[in-house]
């Protein structure tokens, strides 16, 4: 079972995620950090501003777990150009460690493929952060993903096509395709922490931690993984039958078992 953290707000989630990848770095300089982008993932960002000042980052890599199919790397919700605006270039992090997969068009029946060998070249990914939408979907891996599915071009769902609709002029401006981590390539990470706000998240959520393993909400692999830490506040836990129990055993955990 996925260890349950319900914490009070964003902030919260934030600082408690951001004082675990900076404790991952201090026994690693050279961590491999897997990076999700929205707004779910920007409170952890916000925190490791301060809580790694003046650490050595340096060496830190990074792999995203996504990006648009055919739009302009440089466009500004390209998660190319996200990842830097929110990660990189606050954290200090050396852009040329961190790994976005390649969505231009030339070449991207093999960009997949280019991916998963770089994650592994740089030795797995340590620390996965991932959000969940309200369809279950994690990464971009909608709805009748493979457990076993690897980096590849997805088609975005109607839903997820209006969820992110919010960062461009309308709907018919977000991309239908996008290339994503798979299933197997987020599970293969050695610490996966999903991140969740929200009461418009609370049914996702609940399938995902409690549900049927299915692959008809994809969030629900994070059953299989051995080392799973899922961090809410209390609208997103709103829906979850063992609440109560997920908040006991968090208080009562040993603090050098960390999450």
């Amino acid at each position: 079972m996925a260890e349950v953290v319900i914490v009070p707000d964003r902030a919260a989630a934030g600082a408690l995620i951001a004082e675990e990848i900076a404790a991952l770095i201090a026994r690693r300089p050279d961590a491999v950090l897997g990076l999700a982008t929205g707004s779910t993932p920007l409170p952890v960002y916000e925190a490791l501003r301060s809580r790694l000042a003046g650490v050595d980052v340096s060496r830190v890599r990074a792999f995203a777990l996504d990006e648009y199919v055919g739009l302009d790397p440089a466009h500004p919700e390209s998660y190319r150009s996200v990842i830097a605006r929110e990660v990189v270039e606050p954290l200090g992090l050396d852009p040329d460690r961190i790994r976005v997969p390649d969505g231009t068009l030339d070449g991207i029946e093999h960009h997949g493929e280019d991916y998963e060998a770089a994650i592994a070249a740089a030795g797995g990914v340590d620390l996965q952060i991932l959000g969940i939408g309200t369809d279950g979907h994690i990464g971009f891996n909608e709805p009748g993903s493979s457990f076993a599915s690897r980096t590849r071009v997805k088609t975005l769902t109607r839903q997820t096509r209006a969820d992110n609709a919010r960062f461009f002029p309308s709907i018919d401006d977000v991309p239908r395709h996008c290339i994503t981590q798979g299933l197997g390539t987020i599970l293969d990470a050695r610490h996966l922490v999903l991140l969740a706000f929200g009461e418009r998240k609370a049914a996702a959520v609940a399938g995902a931690v409690e549900g049927a393993v299915t692959a008809s909400l994809p969030g629900s692999a994070i059953q299989l993984h051995p080392h799973v830490t899922v961090v809410i506040d209390e609208p997103a836990a709103s829906r979850l039958a063992h609440a109560d129990y997920y908040r006991e055993a968090f208080a009562g955990k040993p603090e050098w078992q960390g999450l």
